[in-house]
């Protein structure tokens, strides 16, 4: 699976879900503790340079998680590198210049990408490890390229028939928060 498809209009690729952390206290941490473990073993077996690659802005809540979890990792001291946090995020307006950025940077990186997501009611709360790349901006439906070998979406909020934005910007920063906490613990 490529890092990044030059095609703006491929929307069709490949993603299975790996592992899934819910927000439920009793298996929590079991399921955190089992992510974190595929993850140690996909970055552990990775052929090129791991690149930690997260998405979103700090300008709305809901998109926050990204930038929170790559400021998180970064004080954390995670060994790979990471691109997206508070002070410097990625988001769609700089996505393909960072993505060029890391292309000319490291020959054939294995990319991971952490962004938000939202999806079922009964999902909220949930983090999910896909294979395949991550389609930024889906529920938005902006256009966007792929990107990532493997991805982590937060779910942090519903969709519902309103606008997603909505959603977006309706998003508690309490519930951003404890998604980015667990993606961390899965990472570092």
């Amino acid at each position: 699976m490529g890092f990044f498809s030059g095609s703006k209009d491929i929307r069709i690729v490949e993603q299975r879900v790996l592992s899934s952390v819910r927000d439920q206290n009793q298996t929590k941490q079991q399921e955190t503790k089992a992510m974190a473990e595929t993850v140690k073993e996909l970055l552990a077996s990775a052929s090129g340079e791991v690149i930690i690659l997260c998405i979103g802005s700090d300008r709305s809540v809901g998109d926050s998680l990204g930038p929170l979890v790559g400021t998180m990792l970064v004080e954390a001291g995670v060994p790979h590198t990471v691109y997206g946090t508070l002070e410097e995020p990625v988001h769609a307006f700089n996505l393909e210049t960072t993505i060029k950025k890391i292309n000319r940077q490291f020959e054939k990186p294995v990319v991971l990408s952490i962004d938000a997501g939202l999806g079922n009611k009964e999902d909220v709360g949930t983090v999910f490890l896909k294979k395949g790349p991550l389609i930024p901006g889906k529920a938005l439906q902006k256009v966007l390229p792929p990107v990532g070998d493997y991805h982590i979406t937060g779910v942090v909020n519903y969709l519902d028939p309103l606008p997603a934005a909505q959603f977006l910007n309706d998003t508690r920063l309490y519930t951003v928060r404890k998604l980015a906490e667990t993606i961390v613990n899965v990472i570092k």
